[in-house]
This record gives structure tokens, C-alpha cells and sequence, in this order.
């Protein structure tokens, strides 16, 4: 477990808070501690532990329990595992931790008591993992070092057609999990499972052939860059090939990675050169000193444009020192090197300890163009530093058009696009269909959805910010879909890797006239849960007819790496089937 970047000002008063760890730091002796007497605050000093958790919860339905409806002034919930017993949450300050304790010991949550108590601060794992490396004369335990195309992308070594072999048996693994837990959890579903094992060869649903990327190497149109020093101590901009809690911090040069393009390569490089001889000097996680700390690198494969976001850590800065800074991070990046590689956008990113109620850092735009564009299936999409966009856009016009051709979409349907993000698949799904209503939570996608969609000339798509959790049944009453007119709804669902919140399943199954839904996950394992829960029969709180699923298509967006995509069809039943419909199913196990 990584300790706490100091980076922030203790809302408690200075002497108090050396009292504080001065008592902690008595009790806990050695190195592995001694980051707690570092400059700044670390919330590793006002932890808690919470046991007895129900076995099925979702993260933002705890952060919603504990920062909403009790008011708690959490500031970072560490779980251990999923479906663990029970957590870490770490406050800003002992008053804030008293509370907490307080309210959440003894409190029932979904049939449950729960139970909180301090928790001591978790040793320094960097420390850790060297002592045992001293005491091994070797590698820390169980630890061995990867190199930096074995991290980033470890089918690199296979020739792809056996990379798209070994990812079409991933998936199949998947819908086999996908299969054996319906058939666990839903006895009622046994004997169609059962059925349709039969029919696709062992398989809940049929599975196609995986859709190749068009674009095998050189296809990431964004990537994260680490600043750090290599093995031998060289400055580099790269990837990290270890981690804090693993024992390593290196970061190690892309220039011979197959995914990464060569105008990301080339600003690498430069930059590169910039860190090695600034005087500013790269930030170090082991000390929490430093500046350089981050380098993001946007491109479009319609343009050419190149923007680059520079993170950095501003310590104890002046105001002149940060100008300076920015002026030579200019001078490099505008240089005659900067313009071959396309860069024509600077941002400059202040990377801090983040607010309560803070999701992004601060950015300044230094030079060039506020945003950059790509292109989709005809469509121009505007890309803004922080926005959401397919990291493969060769293969997210296969993977839309997949979702089109599942879906069947005709003039009479009307498109409901669940986390959509700046409006990608709701725009291009805007022309086979009579409208698109998209909902996302983040504000920013919701404005770069509106303009991607006058920017195309699309007059049939209206987006909305907020929870789609809250926002399914208002959407639901503005399509105002008439089945009896051959009108047709369809629910397009593209969420996070953790996927859906069960309130939006719940929304999505108990919606009228929603009789498809394609979900496309690009973390499959995770979304295991929410396909059980569309299949589940009819309960007091699923009260429509369950969805089926019918055909899944792998597609894959991210050569010589072990990602894939899956979009998989469900439908509805249209009438009521012994095998598929438990009424009143209150027993059913998960609701």
C-alpha cells in the first residue's frame, strides 16, 4: 500500500500535527515509519478500518453512503480486494476520523453492522521490499523486474494472428465464467443455460470471430508518460516499470514500443532532452521532491495535431520561478524539433493533493490550439485535454459500426447512449435512427458532446449531465416512445471499467418499450455482474421482463496487449418464459 504523496497543507495546526506523529512514530519504530515525519500531511495518520461489509457493493454506492447521507469528510478509501470483508478510509484530521468512527460503528447497511476502529498507518512498502532485497543479497521477495515492453505490452513477442487467437479464447473464458455463474445463481435459469451451452458450444450466447485492429502498431493516440530516473539514475521520460509498493521506482524508455506512434515518440525525446539538462529537477516518490512529474501526449491520426499536457509538481515554486518554468517548457516544445513531431497545443498541468469534491488538476493552456480533432465513421470530433476518447480510433470505427450492426437500429428508434462520454457513439449512431438522448457525469464530456454534435450538422441528439442512475426515467419520459407505432427503444451502455451501478440496471429493466441493449465493456470481467443482473427473473425490484443474451463480438482495440473489447446484444423477452421469469422472485440471490 502506497503511503500518502505529502503534497498537501494539514488542516491541522503545525504543532499538533508533530505531536501527532511524534506519538505515532514512538509507537512505530524503523524506516518503514519514517515517512510519516516527512514535510506535509499524509492521511495515513487518521485511518480507520471498516468491517463487515455486506458482500455485494458498489465503491460510489459506499462513497455515496459515507460522503452524502452521513456527511463524513472521507479523503481516500483503500480496499483491499473485491468483495473484501473490509476496507481502509483515511481522513484529513483526527476530528474528522473521531466522527467517522462514531457514526459507523454499529450501523447497519444493507443488512449488515458494520464496525470501525483505528488503524495504524501501513509501513513504507518501498523501504519494505528494499530491506528484503538487503537481507536476500538479491531481488526482494517474490518480486522479479519486467522490462518495459513486457509491462506495457506483453503479446508483443507473438505474431498478432496468434494474439487475436490467444484474445478469442480470453473471451470465450469469459462468457464460460459469464455462463457458470447464471447457472449458480439463478436456478431458475439452469436448464436454458443448460440449452444454450448446447447450441454454442458451451457458451451462454454466441461468440464471432474477433474484428482485428486496423492498425496494429503505432495506434495509441494518447498516452500517460511517467518522469523519473532509470536504473542507473539518468532522467528519462517513459514508463514506470515497477511500482512504489512493488519496490521500484524506475522509469524506462518507449522509443522501442510497437503501440506507441512515432510523433509521440519524437515529443518524448525532445522532452527527454529538456528534463536532462533543466534545472529543475524530476520529482521523486521517495522523497516527494522535484517537479517534473507527468507528461500526457494527445494526437490525432486525421490531423496530425499533437498536444502535450506537462504535469508538474510546483513544491514551494515563486511565481517567478513557475514563469520561468513554463518559459524554457515553450521554448522547447515550439522549438523547429517540437513542430516536426506536430505538437501545436501546451498545456501546463499543476498536480496537487486534490480537494474533497476536486476529480481534476488544474490546467493552464501555454500555446496553440485549446483543443485537437479526430475522426470517427465521417464524423470531426473535438478533443479537450481531459475528455474521454478511444485510445485506438482505427478501431473504434469498427467497434462503433459493430454496435450499429448489433443494435439494428431504423428511423423509428430512438437511442439511449448511457455514459456517453463526449458523444462518440451517440453521433454516429445519430443517422440510422430517429434520436439520441446520451447522459454522462461529467460536465465537461456533455459540452464536448454538444459541440461535437453542431460541429457534424447532428440536430437529433440532445445530451445531458448528471448520474445516469437518476437520469434514466426523465430521459425514458422525453423519448416518449409509442411501441403501438412501431416506435422502438434502444439502450446503448459503454461505462467504466467497473460498470454500472445496479440502480441504473434496475432503471434500464424496468424501463417500457426497451427491448435491446448493447453492452459494450472494455474490462469484461468486471462486467459479469451487470449481465447477471439484466438476466435475472422478475422481482419486487426488477420488475421487467429479464434481457437475454444473444451474440457477443470481441473487437480489438488494443494490439500486443492482453485488452480486448466485448460488445454483447441483449434482448428482451418479448412474453413471459417458465425458464427465464420467476415472479416475485423475492428470494432471488443479489437483490
Amino acid at each position: 500500500m502506497e503511503p500518502e504523496k505529502m503534497s498537501a497543507e494539514s488542516e491541522e495546526s503545525p504543532t499538533k500535527q508533530v505531536v501527532l506523529k511524534q506519538d505515532i512514530t514512538s509507537e512505530l519504530k524503523g524506516d518503514e515509519y519514517a515517512y510519516l515525519d516527512a514535510t506535509g500531511f499524509t492521511s495515513e495518520l487518521f485511518k480507520i478500518e471498516l468491517r463487515g461489509l455486506p458482500k455485494y457493493y458498489g465503491i460510489g454506492e459506499l462513497k455515496k453512503l459515507l460522503n452524502v447521507k452521513m456527511k463524513l469528510s472521507t479523503n481516500k478509501i483503500k480496499i483491499m480486494k473485491p468483495g473484501s470483508p473490509f476496507i481502509f478510509i483515511c481522513f484529513r484530521n483526527q476530528e474528522d476520523r473521531e466522527a467517522a468512527i462514531k457514526a459507523l460503528d454499529g450501523y447497519k447497511w444493507k443488512g449488515k453492522e458494520l464496525s470501525a476502529f483505528e488503524a495504524k498507518p501501513a509501513a513504507d512498502p518501498l523501504v519494505r521490499r528494499r530491506k528484503e532485497a538487503a537481507t536476500t543479497e538479491g531481488e526482494p521477495i517474490n518480486v522479479k523486474r519486467r522490462t518495459v515492453e513486457a509491462s506495457s505490452t506483453s503479446l508483443a513477442y507473438l505474431p498478432y494472428e496468434q494474439q487475436l487467437k490467444q484474445k478469442q479464447s480470453e473471451m470465450e473464458n469469459v462468457l464460460q465464467k459469464f455462463g457458470k455463474e447464471l447457472w449458480s445463481l439463478i436456478p431458475t435459469l439452469r436448464s436454458y443455460v443448460e440449452n444454450q451451452r448446447q447450441k454454442h458450444g458451451g457458451l451462454p450466447c454466441a461468440l464471432e470471430s474477433i474484428r482485428p485492429s486496423p492498425m496494429q502498431d503505432g495506434y495509441r493516440n494518447k498516452c500517460e508518460f511517467s518522469i523519473g530516473k532509470d536504473a542507473e539514475g539518468v532522467k528519462r521520460v517513459g514508463f514506470r516499470v515497477g511500482s512504489y509498493s512493488n519496490g521500484f521506482l524506475e522509469v524506462e524508455s518507449i522509443e522501442h514500443l510497437k503501440h506507441i506512434p512515432n510523433c509521440m515518440k519524437q515529443t518524448v525525446a525532445l522532452f527527454e532532452q529538456f528534463v536532462q539538462t533543466s534545472s529543475f529537477d524530476v520529482y521523486s516518490a521517495e522523497t516527494y521532491q522535484g517537479y517534473f512529474r507527468q507528461l500526457t501526449v494527445r494526437m490525432s491520426h486525421a490531423t496530425g495535431q499533437v498536444m502535450v499536457i506537462v504535469g508538474v509538481h510546483l513544491q514551494s515554486l515563486s511565481e517567478d520561478e513557475q514563469k520561468m518554468m513554463k518559459a524554457a517548457i515553450l521554448e522547447c516544445l515550439i522549438s523547429d524539433a517540437g513542430k516536426k513531431a506536430g505538437i501545436c497545443s501546451i498545456y501546463f498541468e499543476v498536480i496537487q493533493k486534490r480537494q474533497q469534491g476536486q476529480h481534476t488538476n488544474p490546467l493552464e493552456h501555454l500555446y496553440g490550439d485549446t483543443h485537437i480533432e479526430d475522426k470517427i465513421l465521417g464524423l470531426t470530433f473535438r478533443i479537450s485535454p481531459g475528455a474521454f476518447f478511444q485510445i485506438n480510433t482505427p478501431a473504434a470505427e469498427l467497434l462503433y459500426q459493430c454496435a450499429i450492426d448489433v443494435a439494428a437500429p431504423d428511423k423509428n428508434t430512438t437511442i439511449l447512449d448511457i455514459c456517453c462520454g463526449t458523444g462518440t457513439i451517440g453521433l454516429c449512431f445519430a443517422r440510422h435512427c430517429k434520436q439520441v438522448f446520451g447522459v454522462d457525469i461529467v460536465e465537461q464530456a456533455i459540452k464536448d458532446a454538444e459541440y461535437n454534435a453542431e460541429r457534424n450538422g447532428v440536430e437529433n441528439c440532445k445530451f445531458f449531465a448528471g448520474n445516469s442512475d437518476d437520469l434514466i426515467v426523465s430521459l425514458l419520459r422525453q423519448a416518449n416512445v409509442i411501441p403501438e407505432q412501431q416506435e422502438t427503444l434502444i439502450a446503448i451502455v459503454d461505462p467504466p471499467r467497473a460498470g454500472l451501478h445496479i440502480r441504473s440496471i434496475t432503471q434500464l429493466r424496468n424501463a417500457r418499450g426497451l427491448n435491446k441493449l448493447v453492452y459494450v465493456s472494455c474490462s469484461p470481467q468486471s462486467a459479469i455482474k451487470n449481465w447477471i443482473d439484466l438476466m435475472r427473473p422478475c422481482s419486487k425490484q426488477l420488475r421487467g421482463n429479464a434481457f437475454v443474451a444473444k451474440k457477443a463480438i470481441a473487437v480489438d482495440l488494443f494490439p500486443h496487449t492482453p485488452h480486448t473489447e466485448l460488445v454483447i446484444l441483449f434482448e428482451r423477452e418479448a412474453e413471459s418464459k417458465p425458464e427465464l421469469v420467476a415472479e416475485h422472485a423475492a428470494g432471488d440471490e443479489g437483490n
